[in-house]
């Protein structure tokens, strides 16, 4: 795979799953770094290790503020922009605040990229945005109604970032992210995603609950593949490639159940009785989606993303990873 170097790249959110994981891969390929996070959902310990690297610099700041954000951009090449706050249950019972971070903060960040003139920014999207389209697999261009505040939130920022192109000639990728997961996920509080979520319940040998009745699916992507993406939206010269949206997924989908039954596998590895489990099945969660599934041909062709990981491949190396992390 092809990579970037010698390049000065702002990863807002930084400190986050994603972010994190992108801020040490960067590094690695002879990047300067800067890392602007607020923390309020980043966690220091993602990037402690990071702090007596000379090529990345820690900015302690909020997207929701101007200054931050211009401070941020100055002399950067590139912008990934992972910064928001995650969560469609998060979303309902705050939109205010999710709106902020979201939208206001992402106007921000756009802002502060075409006064810095950047070579791209490149920001987290989400495939919430297909909302209650039924169709499968989804297809970048065709969209449902949004069924949570936080899908609203992601949505306009496409718009935003499409209006950005055509006033000002910034240039944009927006990567729809698909449940992403892999080491450095968070397992913890309220909005903790469900394989981090699920592999602790199975770790501390409790039952672990599902929404529904496990028959959901999802396109579960893991990071490294979302690594490449972000890369290949940095590195593509194609015009046609530029200031558009694609899937960043796998391309294959998992019911909850399937995945519950191939933590236990991974996991009793590590310790028998984790396979005898049993799990907890509660009521559908509000404004979930209940299949979701990626088409990745526009990908595949106009960035040449060629997704290295499998789910079952992913999910092996993030239950070694939580084992010994987090045991």
């Amino acid at each position: 795979m092809r990579q970037i170097e010698n390049s000065t790249i702002l990863v807002t959110g930084g400190a986050g799953f994603i972010g994190s994981n992108l801020c040490e891969h960067l590094l690695k390929h002879n990047n300067k770094v800067v890392c602007l996070d607020n923390f309020a959902t980043g966690r220091p310990e993602n990037i402690q290790h990071l702090y007596s690297n000379s090529n990345f610099t820690l900015i302690e700041g909020d997207i929701r503020n101007i200054s931050d954000c211009h401070k941020a951009a100055q002399g950067v090449d590139y912008i990934l922009h992972e910064a928001a706050l995650g969560s469609v249950p998060r979303s309902i019972n705050d939109p205010i605040t999710t709106n902020d971070v979201n939208v206001s903060g992402f106007l921000n960040m756009l802002v502060a990229a075409r006064d810095a003139k950047v070579k791209r920014f490149v920001y987290a999207a989400s495939s919430s945005t297909y909302g209650d389209s039924e169709a499968l697999p989804k297809v970048e261009d065709k969209i449902g109604k949004p069924l949570s505040p936080y899908a609203i939130t992601k949505y306009v920022n496409e718009l935003y970032a499409d209006i950005f192109f055509r006033t000002y000639g910034l240039n944009t990728i927006g990567l729809r992210y698909f449940n992403v997961f892999g080491r450095k996920q968070d397992p913890n509080g309220a909005y903790a995603a469900v394989i981090p979520k699920f592999v602790m319940h199975l770790m501390n040998e409790e039952s672990p609950v599902i929404n529904g009745d496990g028959n959901y699916s999802r396109d579960f992507t893991y990071i490294d593949n979302v690594i490449q993406m972000n890369v290949l939206a940095m590195l593509t010269e194609n015009p046609e490639a530029i200031n558009t949206v694609y899937n960043t997924a796998f391309g294959d989908r998992t019911t909850l159940n399937d995945l519950m039954a191939s933590l236990k596998k991974y996991l009793s590895v590590f310790n028998p009785n984790i396979a005898s489990i049993q799990t907890i099945y509660g009521p559908n969660r509000a404004g979930d989606i209940p299949h979701s599934l990626a088409s990745i041909d526009k990908a595949k062709k106009l960035l040449g993303y060629n997704p290295q990981f499998s789910m079952q491949q992913g999910l092996e190396q993030a239950v070694s990873w939580y084992w010994e992390n987090l045991k």
